[in-house]
């Protein structure tokens, strides 16, 4: 009797800390998107805000029209260290007049650049490619510095036909051609990260993006796979060796910085810049300062997106030796990064000697005293 009273006392224990776990369990339920600890990592820490040599951003977007917006860009920029800035939506036509009309009338001249864009609209009509050419000719004449060519292209844009139109569409070729002859570079976005591609299961690292923002996947749509839209890039570079590009995000190969070696020794005339993808560069401190210390020739600052804010993240990254800070988008990149530790000498031309090499018209005095 008293053994069989001793089981019933542990049985009754052993329910009631089951129901007092499950029932913790329950009330801590989170979810992948939610959770995001804190690190109890005690180590050295750099938050910079000021870079530490006057920089030149060569890929920012701007919605800029007024005096006052003016004004808090430049204050953004002096408190950044940013010098100059390459605004990427610059247009066509009248359009880009009045861009660079504004920009000068508000005193920016010195600070910034518009790089123009291209019309597809009539893509496959016979004079297309001719009145194309003499817009960006005209363009270049009213102010541009550059072509910015966004992803759309081999994406989405399509011909008066529905067809969809490649990233090496021969119709395109005296477009690139120009852009030799008239000494301006071509900033090229083509594709997305390989992983937009890749199905949304478990075993994809860009799964919780993906999940907050569902029409970045082309895992089941019509948009060409990720190697087409490469190639078909690549194709271009190999075609207009006079031609210097500028391949926007790393080329999407940040995370495969042997390959980038291998394509980069292969194109001559093409730059890389790493807007949006300084996370890739930030989780492989060793290959990645290696790969700056190599091409430091080739590689330019690029941010993308214009958050002030973040410019942090790129600075710590590029001119500290720091452990294990995130990424100031979680979604980008669930792991943490590591400072790359630059040399100064490797610094000034990634902040703004490589820039100055190819894009017109920027004040040497500004940053050489």
């Amino acid at each position: 009797m008293t053994g069989l009273l001793e089981k019933l006392r542990y049985a009754r224990l052993v329910l009631t800390a089951s129901i007092g776990l499950n029932s913790l369990m329950l009330n801590a339920q989170i979810t992948i998107a939610e959770y995001n600890p804190t690190s109890t990592l005690v180590v050295p820490e750099h938050i910079i805000t000021k870079a530490k040599y006057p920089f030149i951003d060569v890929h920012s977007h701007q919605l800029l029209y007024t005096t006052e917006d003016f004004n808090k860009l430049k204050m953004a920029m002096d408190t950044l260290n940013m010098k100059f800035m390459v605004d990427l939506n610059g247009g066509w036509g009248d359009k880009l007049k009045d861009k660079v009309e504004n920009v000068r009338k508000n005193g920016m001249s010195n600070r910034m650049a518009l790089f123009a864009n291209i019309d597809f609209q009539g893509f496959g009509f016979v004079q297309w490619t001719e009145y194309t050419v003499d817009q960006l000719k005209e363009d270049v004449a009213n102010g541009a510095s550059g072509l910015k060519v966004f992803r759309e292209l081999g994406m989405t844009h399509v011909d008066i036909h529905g067809n969809r139109i490649p990233i090496n569409d021969v119709r395109l070729d005296p477009v690139w051609a120009a852009c030799g002859e008239l000494g301006i570079p071509v900033l090229i976005h083509s594709g997305a990260p390989k992983s937009f591609w890749d199905p949304m299961d478990e075993r994809n690292e860009r799964w919780l993006e993906l999940y907050k923002y569902p029409s970045r996947s082309y895992a089941n749509s019509t948009i060409p796979s990720w190697e087409q839209l490469i190639k078909e890039q690549h194709e271009v570079f190999a075609k207009h060796p006079k031609t210097t590009f500028i391949n926007a995000h790393f080329g999407w190969h940040g995370n495969d910085l042997e390959q980038l070696s291998t394509i980069l020794k292969k194109f001559p005339k093409m730059y890389v810049e790493f807007g949006a993808v300084i996370a890739e560069l930030g989780r492989q401190p060793i290959t990645a300062k290696n790969f700056f210390e190599t091409f430091q020739d080739r590689i330019l600052f690029g941010k993308d997106s214009w958050v002030p804010s973040e410019y942090v993240t790129y600075f710590r990254t590029l001119e500290t030796t720091d452990e294990y800070f995130p990424y100031h988008k979680k979604y980008h990149a669930f792991w943490r990064m590591y400072g790359l530790g630059l040399s100064d000498e490797v610094l000034k031309k990634v902040y703004y000697k490589n820039a100055l090499k190819i894009i017109p018209d920027i004040e040497l005095s500004m940053f050489e005293k």
